[in-house]
């Protein structure tokens, strides 16, 4: 999904297709800051016993699965609901959640047995009837704000008796269990949720390790453990409350003043240096999944011209980049397939090596280019945060110094920006990134498959057979040397300059335990924290 840098929507979107998913995106909103009353050392649930306090910037759309795409909401659900798969702590390997296994029996059949003995919450019996009711129910309603793009794939849906579903797809998708772990995937009750419509109010029943003590939007929401859990999470608490805050100064002033436990998405770079070595606090940090690119369209001169994206490609310093703009708050990425996911190589840096300004200047001249070459490079000012002009500033900064480039800066607001670039308008562009499941083709297809979302003008047909052969596979073999060769195409060909991948940031108060473990790329894991 592209991403929202100050107030992440989990989505994509902002108008991007992966295959047949749709993705959606929504701009950052400033709400007026509100007082939970919830402090760290007093926080509790209406049962009693005593919560560890997370406080945070995103915000809930939607309490329905059926209506949520964003990370906010997800957190939400994901701590509420099962699904038939998950992503195991630290793990980017679908394992059974609901279910006791799952297998493909064809290529387009994936099969599973779920667990016996499931209930929801309320005491309902957890069958494949509503494993079936749940994503003919996420297909049907395809609220305009949910995940149902992601199961676009999926012919039908098949329940045999209590605990075999069948999954039957249009199309090969060695994808597919990694979409089950997506909350697309999750499990709700027949006998509660509307078939054709979303549930209404702040009811949630579901089978998850937690139930929803209380919510009240903009302000927190309060979870016990559920005693009727049967999944993998171990919980290392029995309850816990997300408070949430209107921006990153708020947060950062709660979390250093004790009235919460920890904090987490998101700070600014300066507030996370700001942060480091203060009393009683710890800076925790891990990999994250964000990414941005710098995007070409080979449409639009001088980006028409394989040799000028290759000498962008071998100017660029991406550890520059990280420090001036970020605070290295943010790593280098060498490859659009994120750092950790199998399958990533560092192409770009396997072809280009160090920044060098002479390799550059004879690429150009060996192509019959003069220097210095006219560029305009387009970025959007607020949607990624105020951390983008710095960056753009710096693009800019290092391309000129190579003497190679002449660059002038321009900004478009995001909903214009995004026209454009589908437009063809721009030859060069700021994009940011944050994949649905951590799959090297969440991360490869969006951009290169036979209708891509962004405008490229590019169009490759051994990468796209690559594509092909990687998600009709299920051997890991046969997909990561599909990944390689697409990746090393791309260095080649540079439609797309891979530049950093986000680092995830949590803050925690001395006594909070768990959080390196909660820190997942997947989803912040509530049930790992304790005090």
């Amino acid at each position: 999904m592209l991403v929202n840098a100050e107030s992440t929507d989990r989505r994509l979107s902002k108008g991007i297709h992966k295959m047949s998913r749709t993705k959606r995106v929504v701009a950052a909103a400033a709400v007026a800051f509100l007082a939970v009353g919830v402090s760290a050392c007093g926080g509790k649930t209406a049962s009693g016993g005593k919560a560890v306090v997370v406080g945070t910037t995103e915000t809930v759309s939607s309490l329905d699965p059926a209506g949520a795409y964003d990370y906010g909401s997800w957190e939400v659900i994901d701590s509420v609901f099962q699904k038939v798969m998950h992503f195991p702590t630290g793990g980017t390997t679908p394992e059974p959640d609901a279910a006791k296994s799952c297998s493909f029996t064809d290529p387009k059949t994936y099969s599973c047995t779920l667990k016996s003995g499931l209930v929801f919450s309320n005491g309902d019996k957890l069958t494949a009837t509503d494993v079936k009711f749940s994503f003919d129910r996420m297909l049907k309603i395809n609220a305009p704000n949910g995940p149902a793009s992601l199961l676009g794939n999926l012919d039908s849906t098949e329940a045999k008796g209590d605990e075999q579903v069948v999954f039957h797809l249009k199309n090969a998708d060695a994808t597919f269990p990694q979409v089950l772990s997506t909350d697309a995937g999750v499990i709700v009750d027949h006998k509660v949720y509307p078939a054709d419509k979303m549930l209404s109010g702040t009811t949630m029943v579901g089978s998850g390790p937690y139930t929803l003590d209380k919510y009240t939007a903009k302000q927190s929401a309060s979870f016990k453990a559920n005693d009727k859990y049967n999944g993998p999470a171990k919980l290392a608490n029995k309850a816990f409350i997300i408070q949430y805050f209107s921006d990153p100064s708020t947060l950062k002033q709660a979390v250093q003043a004790g009235d919460i436990d920890a904090a987490f998405r998101t700070f600014s770079p300066t507030d996370v240096k700001s942060l480091q070595g203060g009393k009683g606090l710890k800076v925790v940090q891990g990999t994250g999944t964000e990414k941005r690119y710098l995007v070409f369209d080979s449409k639009v001169k001088p980006a028409d011209q394989k040799a000028v994206r290759q000498a962008v490609a071998q100017v660029i310093d991406r550890a520059g980049i990280a420090k001036a703009a970020y605070n290295d708050t943010v790593q280098p990425l060498y490859s659009m397939v994120g750092i950790g996911v199998q399958g990533h190589t560092e192409a770009f840096k396997d072809k280009y090596g160090t920044p060098d300004k002479d390799k550059a200047a004879k690429l150009l001249k060996d192509a019959g280019i003069s220097t210095p070459v006219q560029l305009e490079y387009f970025w959007t000012p607020s949607h990624y945060g105020s951390a983008a002009s710095d960056e753009a500033t710096e693009i800019k900064r290092q391309l000129e110094a190579s003497g190679l480039f002449k660059v002038k800066l321009s900004s478009t607001e995001w909903t214009q920006y995004q026209k454009d670039e589908k437009a063809n308008n721009y030859g060069a562009y700021m994009m940011g990134w944050f994949p649905d499941f951590p799959d090297a083709d969440d991360d490869l297809a969006p951009f290169l498959n036979a209708n891509p979302f962004l405008g490229t003008g590019y169009n490759n047909a051994q990468v796209q057979s690559n594509l092909q052969k990687e998600e009709a596979s299920t051997d890991a073999g046969t997909r990561n040397q599909a990944f390689s060769d697409i990746q090393k195409q791309i260095a080649e060909d540079v439609p797309i300059i891979p530049l950093w991948q986000g680092k995830q940031t949590a803050v925690v108060r001395d006594g909070v335990n768990g959080v390196d473990k909660a820190l997942d790329p997947t989803m912040f894991r509530f049930y790992e924290l304790s005090k």
